[in-house]
């Protein structure tokens, strides 16, 4: 079982030195696709897999390691360094790596970094960066961490890159994040898949959506659930739905609270793929229960 202690400093340490990989680390490495030190992570170790067992939370510290433990793998596809305590200073420390390939045709695709600790200042930087890649990133996930309403215009402005997948699930975007987010976007998203749940935007999450609905041709699954959505909501979506000539077949709007409402089943019966219903819609909770926007 790999143990991230020592693993990573072992890179930093020959880094710094004249010492050089054995050829059978070195081909290995070359030949990585897939990295996961997500903690906490069972060891997985493959041709073209690895999954670490950090035995502890990768810190801010870990992170100078790690980007000189990256430099070795070329062909990286896939990363995650989510559930790890980096921080700023740690996506900071790994900023020249995503620069790096930015700088030439790579083949990066997926990055995930929920609940590292990051502030909108440092993941907006990341955004910016990010959205210079030669290949445009498929997927990104950087939920769980509080990134507050700031942090919706330089969304939108990355939606226009080609991601295809988004996790943005309870970074605290608000109804002035999901405002911004929509006044950003552009026709033509390449989107396919958005989590943004947990976000409180109220109506402005349903603005948003009614925007990105014919905007994204391609978009086949949306998870808004948790975001205090006034029942209105649904007609809009419903509205947005009846004029887009895309692929949506799953909607998810768990969570919100709908008590003394209940959707027309006419209203809601064209909206089916295969028989099923594309709507996942809020059950009535009962009467006086608190009402919590958690899961």
């Amino acid at each position: 079982m790999l143990q991230i202690s020592g693993w990573l400093s072992h890179f930093r340490w020959r880094s710094s030195s004249s010492s050089k990989l054995s050829p059978e680390i070195g081909k290995s490495l070359q030949s990585l696709r897939v990295l996961n030190l997500r903690y906490p992570s069972i060891a997985v170790v493959s041709m073209s897999s690895w999954t670490i067992n950090s035995g502890t939370n990768l810190c801010k510290d870990d992170a100078v390691s790690l980007k000189h433990a990256l430099v070795h793998m070329p062909n990286l596809e896939v990363l995650d360094i989510s559930d790890n305590p980096l921080e700023d200073d740690g996506i900071l420390s790994l900023m020249p790596y995503f620069v790096e390939m930015s700088e030439r045709h790579s083949q990066f695709a997926d990055l995930k970094v929920e609940d590292c600790g990051l502030s909108c200042n440092v993941v907006s930087q990341l955004l910016a960066v990010l959205s210079t890649l030669k290949r445009p990133l498929d997927a990104l996930a950087i939920g769980g961490n509080d990134l507050g309403s700031k942090v919706g215009a330089p969304l939108g402005k990355f939606l226009g890159t080609g991601i295809r997948t988004l996790d943005i699930e309870d970074i605290g975007l608000g109804p002035s994040g999901f405002l911004e987010l929509q006044k950003e976007i552009r026709e033509d998203s390449k989107l396919v898949y958005i989590n943004m749940s947990k976000n409180r935007g109220g109506i402005e999450t349903a603005k948003f959506l009614t925007t990105l609905i014919p905007w994204a041709p391609e978009l086949v699954a949306v998870n808004a659930g948790y975001n205090f959505m006034p029942f209105e909501s649904l007609l809009s979506i419903c509205s947005a739905l009846k004029g887009a000539k895309g692929k949506l077949r799953h909607v998810d709007l768990t969570g919100n609270n709908w008590r003394d409402q209940s959707a027309d089943a006419s209203m809601l019966a064209e909206f089916q793929i295969d028989g099923k219903p594309i709507f996942v819609l809020p059950s009535l909770p009962a009467p006086h229960a608190p009402y919590d926007d958690d899961p």
